[in-house]
């Protein structure tokens, strides 16, 4: 934790767009991928729908989260809500569309 804060207090380092792509978009995928029922095939629409999706939810949930006040930007906190919101909603939305 003092690591990163550190890195953002000398480099300027902050978690940034790409960060919230590959992780919405890795955890939004798998969720529909991995995701237990029936299926009619990998659709690609729906993978692609499932990781914008997932970009979102990390995305909204970091900006939400700083605006909050419950962490600045680069911090461990940002990440793993960030996971974990992604990973949420795209279980939600692999749950109702398929």
């Amino acid at each position: 934790m003092v690591i990163i804060d550190l890195m953002t207090l000398l480099m300027g380092v902050t978690m940034g767009f790409l960060a919230f792509l590959v992780i919405g978009g890795v955890s939004g995928a798998s969720a529909w991928i991995f995701y237990p029922g029936r299926s009619s095939g990998l659709k690609p629409l729906k993978l692609f729908l499932a990781g914008f999706l997932g970009f979102i939810a990390a995305a909204a949930s970091a900006y939400l989260g700083q605006y909050a006040g419950f962490f600045q930007s680069g911090q461990m906190l940002e990440w793993l809500s960030a996971i974990f919101a992604s990973c949420l909603v795209g279980c939600i939305f692999t749950a109702i569309a398929k």
